[in-house]
């Protein structure tokens, strides 16, 4: 989530894999801080950064300059050690890096027109992907070792995603996810599930990448709206929640852990038996959650699911109802951590647990409001 002519305080965002950790980027450094705690780990003030990606919770960071000094050019993707403070390696290419992505086996790094795959304890290169003008460097990439899936888009007149095998190194398939180009792409962390969102921001769906098939389809408005970030919560199965934020400045989640039961529920209506489910889905609000006015509309904003908790009916096997927290990072400096909880009633709750100011936050817990 990187953004080089930012007008915000932040420049650049990104969690970890497993969303224990985030790292943020203003135009005098960056900061790498605690999801649970709000805890400062590390700040340096050395100049702006445009990408500071991380490896779990461990001491490696991948940062890529602004370019506002000679030393932090776009260009160069430095290897950089929080536990000693000094690089570990460098990497340089011809064009702009917009975007890296890495876990313990494979290194990600997205060009314009070109995409490099890396081993990432040698740092050899494995193979090099050619790609439709990006030039947003939008892309997935899904951290599991068993299903490590890279998703770019393929194409730059509709929403077509190309799904690379980042493992086995090959082509895995090719969606025509919308009709409009692609603004936002999730990958579950399984590497099972591939969420897509066109620039005219009105439908989010979610593919099975192994079939490459459209397994739901949910409208999010009827007026346009800038996706500014899709995110799954974690599971090793099917991910409970889809959230999604964008420029109306609302948090939106798309419900999946219910979906079993409510579409046995619609199949005896009349509109669930006369229209498919992937339809009815985009035309029925029911697993659409929306919390309004979560930050000013038009700031970008970028939500995660940390963590979603089932509760099971005592009476049955069925999930009587679910509790997920949300983290958000608003772009004009502030954190903000809810909960949210659905029965099994389609009943939600919002609850704004903690919020602080992400460029004030100095080592120590942060303060709450």
């Amino acid at each position: 989530m990187a953004n080089q002519s930012s007008p915000y305080r932040i420049l650049c965002a990104s969690f970890n894999q497993d969303n224990s950790g985030f790292a943020i980027s203003t135009k005098d450094g960056f900061k790498i801080i605690d999801s649970n705690t709000g805890r400062l780990c590390y700040d340096r003030a050395v100049g702006a950064f445009i990408i500071v990606e991380m490896l779990y919770s461990s001491s490696l960071l991948a940062i890529v300059g602004a370019g506002e000094q000679p030393s932090l050019s776009p260009r160069r993707l430095c290897f950089f050690n929080t536990t000693t403070g000094a690089p570990l390696r460098e990497m340089n290419f011809l064009t702009s890096i917009l975007a890296v992505r890495l876990n313990r086996k494979r290194l990600v790094v997205v060009l314009q027109e070109k995409t490099y795959i890396y081993d990432s304890n040698s740092l050899s290169m494995l193979d090099t992907i050619d790609t439709v003008p990006n030039l947003k460097g939008l892309c997935a990439f899904s951290p599991s070792l068993e299903g490590c899936f890279l998703a770019l888009p393929a194409s730059t007149a509709k929403g077509a995603v190309l799904v690379y095998n980042v493992m086995e190194l090959q082509l895995h398939c090719e969606i025509d996810a919308h009709r409009s180009p692609l603004a936002a792409i999730a990958l579950s962390s399984n590497g099972k599930y591939i969420a897509t969102a066109s620039e005219q921001g009105t439908i989010i769906r979610i593919h099975l990448v192994s079939e490459a098939t459209k397994s739901y389809s949910f409208r999010r408005g009827t007026c346009s709206s800038t996706i500014f970030s899709l995110s799954f919560a974690p599971s090793l199965q099917l991910p409970d929640i889809l959230v999604a934020t964008s420029s109306s400045g609302s948090v939106h989640i798309f419900s999946l852990g219910f979906e079993t039961n409510q579409r046995t529920k619609k199949s005896g209506s009349f509109l669930g038996s006369i229209l498919p489910y992937s339809v009815n889905d985009a035309l029925d609000p029911a697993h659409h959650h929306v919390l309004h006015n979560a930050v000013s509309a038009g700031v970008r904003s970028y939500a995660v699911v940390r963590k979603v908790d089932n509760v099971a009916d005592s009476s049955s096997s069925e999930i009587a109802s679910c509790r997920a927290i949300i983290s958000l990072i608003a772009y004009n400096g502030y954190f903000q951590e809810y909960a949210f909880t659905l029965n099994s009633q389609n009943e939600s709750t919002w609850s704004l647990e903690r919020e602080f100011n992400l460029v004030a936050v100095i080592s120590g817990n942060a303060e709450t409001s």
